[in-house]
């Protein structure tokens, strides 16, 4: 299996980030992704690629073009207000406030575009997300020209980032844009099924209309974790996509026998659905010993995991998301990449 990444996606390099209430050191960092790569590589798992440039088009097939114009713009905005360093919002435009027209401080557009404070923004944020997008583009036409399966090492993640806020260390979909592309290259239909350890809300949001793209999550309840606000088990789409969105909320200690219960549900409704392409969001943070997670798989849960999404038949796009374990996060990715494979 053939692995996409740049060396353009670790350029993104936070120290900090604001995580229950208090200035905490940075979790979502450019180890994360280096420690999966060389483990790719001294496995000898398979050739690690560099990825093609697409350009800004099937970012503006997903992303609002004003967000898109905020990520690029930012730092210059930043440093002309006299700002130095990791950008933090502090204000939101929440129930019975005004979103529109925006603001024309930066600081009014931080909160704007964002739905959490945990999410440093940097002079080289946009640069290495949009490396990671297109990580996850080339990873995507590899399939759709004949690739049974490709993995997107992608880092900065993806998956809480919506249409035009970015949250949960995301910045742009790299799944959605992934999605999308391979709508527009021809595929009918096709599936994206996210396992890690939060809902993929940025995911479901950007989906949640549509019929053509399925969109399923496992995680855990967001009734006790981030991102609190969406993944609920009632949320099944809407208009043309009801019943095209599909919530497995977890309990928290959730072990292998409550999460692959969700997991063979979640393949039946995929195999219900017939995708060309399956696109799973590949969290690792459901491993028992991650910082931030709350979920008890194991290791070798990960190889099982593996398994019975190799047993779906399905072309199928791997796009690394969260995962914060870093000294297992290679062992673990390898673990369900290689089950895949064997399978």
């Amino acid at each position: 299996m053939k692995t996409i990444f740049s060396m353009g996606q670790l350029a993104h390099n936070p120290t900090h980030e604001i995580s229950d209430g208090a200035l905490q050191p940075a979790v979502e960092i450019p180890a994360r992704a280096e420690m999966v790569r060389d483990r790719i590589l001294q496995t000898g798992f398979g050739a690690v690629l560099e990825p093609d440039d697409f350009g800004m088009a099937p970012l503006e097939r997903v992303h609002d073009a004003d967000y898109l114009a905020f990520l690029e713009s930012f730092w210059t905005r930043w440093t002309n207000a006299g700002r130095s360093g990791e950008a933090f919002p502090f204000v939101w435009p929440v129930r019975g406030l005004r979103s529109d027209p925006a603001p024309d401080h930066i600081d009014g557009l931080l909160g704007r575009f964002s739905f959490d404070a945990g999410t440093p923004l940097g002079e080289h944020t946009f640069a290495a997300a949009r490396a990671s997008a297109n990580s996850a583009l080339t990873t995507a036409r590899l399939v759709a020209g004949g690739e049974q399966s490709a993995f997107a090492l992608c880092r900065p993640p993806g998956h809480h980032a919506a249409a035009d806020y970015y949250g949960g260390y995301c910045f742009l979909n790299n799944a959605a844009i992934a999605a999308q592309w391979l709508r527009d290259a021809g595929a009918e239909r096709v599936a994206v099924l996210d396992v890690d350890y939060h809902h993929g809300n940025g995911t479901q949001s950007i989906f949640y209309e549509r019929d053509d793209v399925l969109f399923l999550s496992i995680h855990a309840d967001p009734r006790e974790e981030y991102p609190y606000f969406l993944g609920h088990a009632d949320e099944t789409g809407a208009g043309a996509g009801e019943g095209f969105n599909a919530n497995y909320p977890l309990e928290l200690g959730a072990d292998w026998r409550i999460w692959s219960a969700a997991l063979d549900a979640a393949l039946t409704r995929i195999e219900g659905h017939r995708p060309d392409t399956l696109i799973v969001s590949l969290g690792l943070d459901p491993y028992q010993n991650d910082p931030i997670s709350k979920f008890r798989l194991t290791g070798e849960d990960f190889t099982r995991m593996g398994a019975a999404l190799g047993r779906a038949g399905l072309p199928t796009v791997f796009v690394m998301e969260g995962g914060y374990a870093v000294d297992a996060l290679g062992v673990n990715c390898v673990n369900a990449l290689s089950g895949f494979a064997n399978a």
